[in-house]
């Protein structure tokens, strides 16, 4: 009997601990189980064991009524319990929902708790589904947020003021993001702190507006050169007596330009006037139309001189008037020059001279120079020499167009021309 008040005390403990309802019907069974076990039999089966019967059913009786009498004290305080609980919590609750409102519901003045009233309909006005004005929808304002990551520009366009003007100005940001590591040095830069001084620099030594897209998009690296390195190269062009004209031409023509040091641009100037025997004035002036020769690499360019001396067979003095009345034989294809060269000299029979003479047809389309000469020769006027009758020098040759060639130098229509064209 001592150990099972001892369990029903341990239980009476564990149910003041409890929190939920579960608990109280744990209990209840619990206690149930307590009575059936201490209940003892009343079968009667002699007068003997009527008297310790008797006096065993009294005991157990009285055991019941204290069971009952603690079981109800026990309810009653985990009941009272609860109630303080569950009243703390409403009051709680209600404590948070004044402090934490809600974002859908609108914001009003902090009221006492006493006034503080949780209207579940009123709340449900404020659905995310319900329709709303066009007033009210063109008043919401959503923050922008630059894309974490992207392989394209132009999802960060809108929220790059940055790449926004440069788009403004012309500049193929679809360029740019091919090349490795630009789009993120753009997306670094500050149109105001970094973008706008170097445009403004380039308008002052006279670059036209328009020309800033091309500019940008071929040498996105001039907006991270420093303001004075490039008045510093500037400033060595036109020592060497190029003027501002020719280096505003020279920087809308060649991006690369001023990206280049002093010291690099000299070396380039004193190979070209060194490795042809051109006079300073000449060496200026094929830089000048040229200017990306002070850009790329030398290699191509002592290639194509060894070509013109070796492989073509022109003299020094022949090569110098060639590269000074077209420059651009300089980084011309090594394949193109030995092609047409090869046609005009053994095809048509034209001496070194004449070829030096007129230069420009080393630059001219190969396709145009024989389907010309083919037609010339088919009506018998094919002739380029100058001490002849009939002569058609080589320049007009290359530079006339089609219908010009055909009245002037032909003396056949146009039609004719083309259908000759058909049957090459």
């Amino acid at each position: 009997m001592a150990s099972s008040c001892t369990q029903l005390c341990l239980q009476c403990r564990s149910l003041l601990g409890s929190k939920t309802v579960a608990g109280t019907w744990q209990y209840y069974t619990q206690v149930r189980h307590c009575i059936r076990v201490t209940r003892v039999p009343t079968q009667i089966l002699d007068g003997a064991s009527l008297f310790k019967g008797n006096h065993t059913t009294n005991r157990a009786r009285q055991m019941l009524k204290q069971q009952m009498v603690c079981f109800s004290d026990l309810a009653a305080k985990h009941l009272a319990t609860e109630a303080k609980e569950d009243t703390a919590v409403e009051e709680t609750s209600r404590a948070d929902l004044v402090a934490f409102k809600s974002p859908l519901l609108p914001i009003r003045d902090a009221v006492p708790d006493s006034q503080v009233s949780l209207d579940l309909d009123a709340a449900a006005e404020f659905s995310a589904l319900d329709m709303i004005s066009n007033e009210e929808a063109v008043s919401i304002s959503v923050p922008s947020a630059m894309p974490p990551a992207s392989t394209s520009l132009r999802d960060y366009v809108d929220q790059s003021e940055t790449l926004s003007k440069l788009v403004q100005l012309g500049v193929d940001l679809w360029k740019l993001e091919q090349r490795p590591n630009v789009g993120s040095m753009l997306l670094r830069l500050n149109f105001n702190t970094d973008v706008a001084p170097r445009l403004l620099f380039l308008k002052e030594i006279g670059v036209e507006d328009s020309r800033f897209g091309y500019i940008i998009t071929h040498n996105p690296f001039i907006l991270t050169e420093s303001l004075e390195n490039l008045q510093s190269r500037v400033n060595y062009l036109k020592s060497k007596k190029f003027s501002a004209e020719a280096v505003a031409s020279m920087v809308a023509r060649a991006p690369y330009l001023l990206n280049f040091s002093v010291k690099r641009l000299d070396n380039r100037l004193g190979f070209y006037q060194q490795q042809l025997n051109l006079s300073a004035s000449n060496t200026r002036n094929i830089v000048a139309r040229l200017p990306r020769l002070l850009c790329g690499s030398l290699e191509p360019v002592k290639e194509n001189l060894k070509v013109f001396e070796i492989e073509l067979g022109f003299k020094e003095n022949e090569i110098q008037h060639i590269i000074i009345a077209v420059p651009k034989v300089l980084t011309a294809n090594k394949r193109k020059l030995t092609q047409i060269f090869d046609f005009i000299h053994n095809v048509m029979k034209v001496p070194h001279n004449l070829i030096a003479k007129f230069p420009q047809v080393l630059n001219s389309k190969y396709l145009r120079v024989r389907e010309r000469h083919q037609f010339l020769e088919y009506l018998g006027k094919a002739q380029y020499d100058p001490t002849l009758p009939n002569y058609i020098s080589l320049d007009r040759l290359v530079s006339l167009p089609d219908e010009t060639f055909c009245t002037e130098l032909a003396l056949a229509t146009l039609e004719d021309f083309y259908l000759f064209q058909k049957t090459l």
